[in-house]
């Protein structure tokens, strides 16, 4: 008798090279469904013995409850914060991510935001195509000299760090769950380092129960000198509202954000709208939507280490 096929859904739309891989195991079926609404997720999983998903929805533990064939779950990306990872574990389905295809991206984005917003970028470029020509006010300040801090030291940190390393300024990473990490492109350092030194802090943290808002008022307010805040992390890190006080107080200098705390912009409150307009009404704050790891080539780069785990854990 044959055996039963190990049934693979893919609830998101990922890089063909996934499919590809993946169906040279032996004893595969692949169920794609890039386009299947949110609400119906659940129950498509029930059969199935491997998930793959992006950020479409969150993995709760009563959704892995009901799938009682399910054996790992897949998130085409860095973070994990969609999926429940106490549940899983409980029920012995391993998670699988992929930080390692998006870091080189999220370390351009990371530049490429903070370079533009110290040299004015965004508002040269809309007054110099509306006929305005304001070389004073758009004057910008160097990179070179800064100290910029890291919170958070895994792949997107590092992938930072080396990027940086070209700019002529001094890198120092804090991170609470490693030891021993410093090396070329970074200085290991306490946070109390950071309060004292830093120009730039750059956010590489996941979203945890524990990081979920740690860049509050308090926060914000122990650095010694004005900071550029950058993140491109999660949004949920950072309270927007604190933020806009702290640009007010000329606490922070400006922001990076290619995250928000609300990323459904077409569902926003009143109080929502106000906050983010009041944020860009500054001058001081660069947004971008959620796109710092998702890049061309890292949309092929998550769905290749990817596969190599799915097919390590196979084998």
């Amino acid at each position: 008798m044959a055996a039963e096929a190990f049934r693979i859904l893919i609830a998101d739309d990922v890089h063909p090279v996934l499919m590809d891989r993946l169906q040279l195991l032996p004893g595969v079926e692949i169920d794609y469904q890039p386009h299947i609404p949110a609400e119906n997720i659940g129950e498509a999983m029930r059969t199935a013995n491997g998930l793959v998903i992006r950020t479409k929805c969150q993995i709760t533990g009563a959704m892995m409850a009901a799938a009682p064939g399910l054996r790992w779950i897949a998130r085409a990306g860095a973070g994990l914060d969609n999926i429940d990872e106490g549940a899983a574990s409980a029920l012995g389905i391993t998670l699988f991510n992929a930080p390692e295809g998006n870091r080189d991206a999220v370390g351009e984005h990371v530049i490429g935001m903070l370079l533009t917003l110290f040299n004015k970028l965004h508002t040269a470029h809309r007054e110099v195509i509306n006929g305005v020509w304001q070389r004073e006010a758009n004057r910008g300040v160097e990179l070179m000299g800064k100290t910029v801090g890291l919170i958070g030291y895994g792949n997107n940190g590092r992938a930072t760090a080396q990027k940086l390393s070209g700019f002529g300024v001094k890198v120092l990473a804090y991170d609470k769950y490693l030891s021993g990490y410093g090396d070329a492109y970074a200085t290991e350092a306490g946070m109390e380092r950071l309060f004292e030194s830093c120009d730039v802090l750059s956010l590489h943290l996941p979203l945890t129960t524990e990081s979920r808002g740690m860049i509050d008022a308090d926060y914000l307010g122990r650095f010694e000198k004005p900071i550029y805040l950058i993140n491109a992390a999660r949004g949920e890190l950072v309270r927007l509202k604190d933020l806009a006080l702290a640009i007010d107080k000329a606490q922070v200098t400006g922001a990076c954000l290619d995250v928000l705390e609300n990323e459904k912009t077409g569902l926003l409150s009143p109080e929502e709208k106000a906050l983010y307009q009041r944020l860009a009404d500054t001058g001081r704050v660069l947004f971008s939507p959620h796109v710092a790891g998702w890049t061309v080539e890292s949309y092929r780069k998550i769905s290749e280490v990817l596969a190599g785990k799915i097919s390590t854990w196979r084998a």
